[in-house]
């Protein structure tokens, strides 16, 4: 669809000027952060037009790179998260230094994406499941998931000055966030039928 594609066109245009910002002040970190996600973004547009979706479970599981819509969502996400990290034309981290507390954006639109590949998966490689059971199981999946992130930050902050170092109740937010996030996408899908439709029953 031409308006998911404008869509990622323009998350890579932010996400653009966050890479030039990055080579103005210097930040190396920036520059590798804002090349991947540029890099990866015009990897997914070249892809359905290069490899048509595989069939059986490989396609399945690779069914959200080839649905425009989850991909300009994601490509939202992208282009905020890295914005919150540097933001464009300053040498501003709200993200990690002036204001943490916006890690709850990056929380509640990872959670919606995350949510989005999950079922998405889920019904490509069940289609038989009943739509109760791809609701609970998607949910409860991204929950573990949120759940051995903040675990592996906890981790990791060990061996770092400060940028994960977070209190538990900070994790138990962003957890909280990320299904936030999820619920935000079970209406996208139930009532709006975007970016795919679940079945009735």
């Amino acid at each position: 669809m031409m308006t998911e594609r404008k869509v990622i066109l323009t998350a890579i245009g932010v996400i653009f000027a966050g890479f030039l910002t990055g080579l103005y002040y210097r930040r190396v970190d920036h520059i590798l952060r804002t090349l991947w996600t540029m890099g990866f973004l015009s990897f997914l547009l070249w892809l359905p037009g290069k490899y048509p979706k595989p069939d059986g479970r490989l396609g399945a599981l690779l069914s959200p790179f080839y649905n425009e819509g989850i991909v300009a969502i994601l490509a939202v996400f992208l282009a905020i998260h890295v914005s919150l990290v540097n933001v464009p034309f300053t040498d501003i981290d709200l993200f990690n230094v002036a204001f943490r507390d916006v890690d709850m954006i990056s929380h509640s639109l990872g959670g919606l994406v995350m949510w989005l590949f999950i079922t998405s998966i889920l019904v490509e490689l069940r289609p038989d499941l009943p739509r109760r059971n791809v609701l609970i199981y998607s949910l409860l999946i991204l929950l573990m998931i949120g759940i051995v992130w903040e675990f592996a930050e906890w981790f990791g902050s060990r061996f770092t000055e400060g940028i994960l170092q977070e209190t538990p109740l900070n994790k138990l937010r962003d957890i909280i966030m990320e299904q936030l996030g999820a619920l935000v996408g079970l209406w996208m899908v139930t009532r709006k039928g975007y970016p795919f439709k679940l079945r009735n029953s």
